[in-house]
Parts: structure tokens; sequence; C-alpha cells
């Protein structure tokens, strides 16, 4: 018999996972592989390898941490102005 709180953790999963999908989905992602990631960030000027485990993660990547977390605090910078 579950309880609340297991109810709320598999709704919690539940969310989680359609988030990303939809950010996949706006992102361009979606029904990429591994083999359509880049192996180094594609941003100017950077060329930093991108972990193995963040292109299994993020079919189709192209900039590494660092430059996708440059890419959207300037977005979000731009969105509020």
């Amino acid at each position: 018999m579950t309880d609340d709180i297991d109810r709320a953790q598999a709704r919690e999963a539940e969310l989680l996972a359609d988030a990303l999908h939809s950010q996949h989905r706006r992102a361009g992602l979606t029904g990429k592989t591994m083999a359509d990631s880049a192996e180094h960030c594609q941003a100017r000027g950077c060329a930093e390898p991108i972990p193995e485990p963040r292109r299994r993660a993020l079919p189709g990547v192209r900039l590494c941490v660092a430059c996708q977390a440059r890419l959207e605090k300037t977005s979000k910078g731009k969105k509020a102005q």
C-alpha cells in the first residue's frame, strides 16, 4: 500500500520527465542520439571536450557546461530587460 509521500514522489518524477521532454523538444534534441553530440564545445573560442556522460544524457548537445550556463545566463538577462 502506497502512502501520500510515495504518490507525491511518483508525481514529481512524472512532472520532471515531462519538463525534460519539453525542454528537449524546444531545443531540437528530440530524436537525436549520442552520435549527434559534439565531442568538443562548439562555442566560439572554447573547444573544450564535452564529457561522455553529458553527451549520453543530452543527445545532440553542442556546448560544454560552462558555455551552456553562460548562454542561459545571457538569455535570462535579455528576457528580464
